[in-house]
């Protein structure tokens, strides 16, 4: 079994802005971190590094220069069985599960971020999983982070809410 903790749209630094301790713990005892963009800059990205086993990311709209010449726009990985593809920007809400669906035909699961908005949809054994932000929440009722976890091929996604 692989347990992940998933983040997007950490936006950092801006001011005196941080991970919350929850969100670190979690990182910190996760087997991956999967991590669907917009860290903001490569400081954010090393500190997230530094914090767990192995980090799997993306970059963002808003990532720096530096940064996105170091991460992908999109990757697929396969941990405990499931494959999960990442991508930051799923595009508009409407026809975005079949949407993704075409684009990962592969995957089990795709995460992404971008709109800060915590969402899981699934279509049969298919799902997109977007984490929301544990910095910045806009629209959304709260702060959120992911958690999954992958076993013979099925992934489990939830959401975390931080303080």
């Amino acid at each position: 079994m692989a347990a992940i903790a998933v983040l997007a749209d950490t936006h950092l630094p801006r001011g005196r802005r941080r991970l919350p301790d929850r969100c670190v713990e979690r990182l910190r005892a996760a087997e991956l971190v999967i991590h669907a963009g917009d860290f903001s800059g490569e400081a954010a990205f090393e500190e997230i590094a530094g914090l767990c086993r192995e980090l799997v990311a993306v970059h963002g709209n808003v990532d720096d220069a530096a940064l996105r010449a170091r991460l992908p726009e999109r990757t697929e990985i396969e941990t405990g069985g499931a494959r999960i593809a990442v991508i930051h920007d799923a595009g508009p809400a409407r026809g975005r599960l079949a949407r993704l669906r075409r684009a990962f035909p592969e995957a089990d699961a795709v995460v992404f971020g971008h709109s800060h908005m915590p969402l899981l949809e699934t279509d049969g054994g298919f799902q997109i999983f977007n984490p929301g932000s544990p910095t910045e929440r806009r629209r959304a009722p709260r702060r959120t982070m992911g958690a999954a976890e992958a076993t013979a091929g099925r992934i489990r996604f939830e959401h975390v809410a931080l303080p």
